[in-house]
């Protein structure tokens, strides 16, 4: 990181600093690597420790970085790119390589999954729990609803509690041919629960991406999932696919 004259530039230092850091970590900086102590940094571009923190926290906001307590702050991975399109015809969702189940349940679901569903207020349906990590970090929780008569053959199975219980169900959903799927997305802020196993704050932006899978003329599961806002974001596109996003 080389050093720049900030006292003509017209805009907020801070913001100005915040675009020569983030060039730097383009140019200088791997994945995980810890930057310098703020004094330091502040001492190399000649500005306040405040003025520091201000662009250290927008960058930190936009993804860029990380704060670890005990570590310090760290260049974060790469945006994962939560795709909205249509894949009507398949259950990708399901894949393990991006989805790790966490454990199942039969549980009743809240009242709009329950409307999602159609099925009576108070009924138990499949709870399936997963988690989605991306360089060592969860990115995302999902709640995966599926009422009892889309695995009809889940009762013949050994379905113990944990996560041998999730991919039975999973293996029946499979079974099942899709005719096709609704998504909708909007920010959101995370409850206690989600930020616990997205190891956030309670409060911290997210974005909940609710799919809807329907075959045979009904729904036959639907799924809420929970991404942190600062390290997703959305692609857009027919057939496009979980990618990672520069």
């Amino acid at each position: 990181m080389g050093t720049t004259q900030l006292d003509t530039v017209p805009e907020p230092k801070y913001w100005h600093l915040k675009t020569v850091l983030s060039d730097a970590l383009d140019s200088e900086f791997a994945v995980g690597e810890i930057l310098p102590n703020e004094r330091e940094l502040a001492a190399r571009f000649g500005v306040a420790r405040a003025t520091l923190r201000q662009a250290l926290e927008q960058l930190e906001l936009e993804g860029r970085l990380q704060r670890r307590r005990g570590v310090g702050t760290t260049v974060a991975p790469p945006r994962v790119g939560v795709a909205v399109g249509d894949r009507a015809h398949s259950w990708d969702d399901t894949d393990e390589a991006a989805w790790q189940p966490v454990d199942s349940a039969e549980a009743a679901p809240p009242a709009a999954i329950a409307r999602l569903l159609d099925v009576r207020p108070g009924t138990a349906v499949h709870t399936v729990r997963r988690t989605r990590v991306s360089h060592g970090q969860p990115i995302a929780a999902e709640l995966l609803y599926v009422p009892t008569a889309s695995v009809p053959g889940l009762a013949a199975l050994d379905t113990q509690p944990g996560a041998a219980r999730a991919r039975a169900v999973l293996g029946e959903l499979r079974r099942v041919e899709l005719e096709g799927r609704e998504q909708s997305v909007e920010l959101g802020s995370a409850r206690a629960d989600d930020a616990k196993r997205l190891d956030r704050l309670p409060g911290a932006p997210v974005l909940l991406v609710t799919t809807r899978y329907t075959a045979a003329g009904r729904t036959v599961a639907v799924a809420v999932a929970t991404y942190r806002a600062d390290t997703c974001r959305l692609t857009f596109g027919d057939g496009a696919d979980m990618v990672l996003a520069g």
